[in-house]
């Protein structure tokens, strides 16, 4: 796995990261959840009637469930760790709208333990964009941040994303390292597929795989 390693500003990604912003409100909403149906548990206690407790039980385990997703929440979203666990991956600039842009990256999906490598096209719409250019075709070196679902027996993980190094620090001579540190022929296979965001951005699993047979020689191994 290729790993980039740089000093995060925590202050900087803290008002433009929005995988952290997106943690935060999840955390807020866990809370919430908690307190609203550890509430309902205590009110149908106090109803003391036998359906009453069967439903208190589920409430129970449902705050119990938030409250564990509000507490780790925060562990889960420091934005260094994040940094720090995913793979450098190349990502471009496809679309400008008005409400941003959207990224193209390029990212493996395969398991350590599957055969070989296998590449998708992923898309992730972005408010801010510090130290880019908004322009189509922009070069934006990113870390994948991943939510890995799938059973053991499944080879391709299930959720991967796009976070742009950009999000974590204000220094450009950090953004352009990153930059050199991903091959060419990544690049330049994302330029070449521009016309395929669409066409990811609409599927269901909100990745387009790359037939193996296609992807250039030095990709293949």
């Amino acid at each position: 796995m290729r790993r980039f390693e740089f000093a995060v500003d925590r202050e900087h990604a803290r008002a433009v990261n929005e995988v952290v912003a997106d943690l935060r409100r999840l955390r807020v909403v866990a809370i919430g959840a908690a307190v609203l149906l550890g509430v309902g548990t205590a009110y149908l206690v106090w109803l003391d009637h036998p359906w009453s407790y069967l439903l208190a039980v589920a409430f129970a385990l449902g705050a119990a469930t938030s409250l564990f997703i509000g507490l780790w929440t925060p562990h889960r979203g420091r934005v260094d760790k994040l940094y720090a666990a995913g793979e450098l991956v190349p990502a471009v600039v496809s679309e400008i709208n008005g409400r941003g842009v959207l990224l193209l990256a390029l990212v493996k999906l395969a398991k350590p333990s599957s055969d070989g490598p296998r590449y998708a096209l992923v898309t992730r719409s972005v408010r801010t964009l510090p130290g880019h250019h908004a322009r189509a075709g922009e070069r934006v070196p990113a870390v994948t941040v991943r939510v890995d679902r799938a059973p053991g027996s499944v080879d391709l993980r299930q959720t991967v994303s796009a976070m742009p190094i950009a999000w974590g620090t204000r220094d450009l001579n950090v953004i352009e390292r990153a930059r050199a540190a991903i091959r060419e022929v990544e690049w330049q296979l994302l330029t070449d597929n521009l016309d395929l965001a669409a066409k990811a951005r609409r599927v269901d699993a909100k990745r387009l795989l790359l037939d193996p047979q296609q992807l250039p020689e030095e990709l293949r191994g």
